[in-house]
């Protein structure tokens, strides 16, 4: 499963792609994380500074309630935001297959 549930947060598995054009989702990677395309290089925290900035607008939450679990140095991460009506509505949408 790509995310799980605690309360009043959602921590979702990502598969971070740098070096992208631009920084985008591109659906499930297996059924297991979401495959997130990165427009920032894996170099100094640059692609997790671009990747919690993205999170953050997609999901309209504050950038600083992006919290990397795990994951700072991989290209697999778990990232935990609290709820939104944007961020359900993804994953209900994801979870359907629109």
């Amino acid at each position: 499963m790509f995310y799980s549930e605690d309360g009043e947060y959602i921590t979702l598995k990502i598969k971070a792609q740098p070096n992208a054009s631009r920084s985008e989702f591109c659906g499930l990677y297996g059924e297991d994380a979401l495959k997130v395309r990165v427009a920032a290089p894996a170099v100094e925290g640059a692609a997790n500074k671009e990747l919690s900035k993205f999170i953050a607008k997609q999901f309209k939450v504050p950038k600083s309630s992006v919290e990397f679990v795990s994951g700072q140095s991989s290209k697999i991460k778990l990232i935990r935001i609290p709820k939104s009506k944007k961020l359900e509505d993804f994953i209900e949408d994801l979870k359907s297959g629109r």
